[in-house]
């Protein structure tokens, strides 16, 4: 896997146009891109439907969460455009309805740990939920695999302690929350630079806001591939 594959543009810009221009000053360097809810009700499915024809991966990161039988139907429809990936909630129960609607779809179903914006603080406030972040992500991943998903999505911080479960090893761990060296934090907890984030154990980097606000992407995406080489 080359360092291109390994990175992911998070595509997360104010409209669809904006999102194809971006797509467009990386064409030949950045091959596999992610639309989230952010471009859904402007056009997401759309955009990314198009980059599909146009012959790069895309991670359709939905986060699906409802009772199985619409879980399925809906990854079934959905797994039609062959999106490379598609996320849910960790739950077995979502994980498991989202993998029997991908029939013999090549999509592959991550489930999601916990968000890289969350610490144990707003566990605390928001959920019951007793136990360290990085245990808690790890027996959800554990779960989600049983049940079925390809990999997960999971932190810099869980990273190694998932990996290093045998039920895990082999799996995808797609990982957002990476941060280039010198870059802000803005709304993220759980963090690592790429570099980090690959050593751990990560398959796929998700970096956004480093290349999408940066003055100039493409300079940027480079940047962040050679830190990656360069270590």
């Amino acid at each position: 896997m080359s360092d291109r594959d390994k990175i992911i543009v998070a595509l997360d810009v104010e409209s669809c146009d904006k999102a194809l221009k971006l797509v467009e000053s990386l064409d030949g360097y950045a091959n596999f891109f992610k639309i989230g809810l952010g471009l859904i009700g402007r056009g997401g499915l759309e955009l990314a439907s198009t980059l599909k024809k146009r012959g790069l991966h895309v991670f359709l990161d939905l986060k699906l969460f409802d009772i199985s039988n619409t879980i399925k139907n809906a990854v079934s429809g959905l797994c039609e455009a062959k999106f490379d990936f598609l996320t849910v909630q960790g739950d077995p129960q979502v994980v498991k309805a989202a993998v029997e609607g991908r029939g013999k779809s090549n999509t592959k179903i991550l489930a999601v740990t916990f968000l890289t914006s969350l610490d144990r603080k707003d566990l605390d406030q928001n959920l019951i939920i007793p136990g360290e972040v990085q245990t808690l992500a790890c027996s959800r991943a554990e779960k989600a695999i049983l049940a079925g998903a390809d990999g997960v999505i999971a932190s810099p911080k869980e990273l190694s302690i998932i990996r290093e479960n045998s039920l895990c090893m082999t799996k995808i761990i797609v990982t957002p929350g990476i941060r280039p060296t010198n870059s802000a934090i803005d709304d993220q907890k759980r963090v690592a630079t790429p570099y980090e984030a690959l050593k751990m154990g990560a398959s796929y980097l998700v970096i956004g806001r480093p290349i999408c606000q940066a003055n100039d992407p493409l300079a940027a995406y480079e940047e962040i591939k050679t830190q990656i080489s360069n270590n």
